[in-house]
């Protein structure tokens, strides 16, 4: 499991919709409820690519 500064997910968002991530520890993933997108976190750092995203 990698955990992530709560000051930086405060500070993130989604890159499509500008909206707030919340953090899913199961799959290590940053998640935009609004763009149905959740982006991976790669070696505790966060992959913000639309490309490298995964649908949800």
């Amino acid at each position: 499991m990698v955990t992530i500064d709560k000051k930086l997910l405060e500070i993130l968002v989604c890159p499509v919709s500008k909206k707030s991530l919340k953090l899913n520890e199961e799959t290590n993933e940053l998640v935009c409820e609004e763009s149905g997108l959740a982006y991976p976190i790669k070696d505790g750092i966060p992959v913000m690519l639309p490309e490298k995203a995964r649908k949800i």
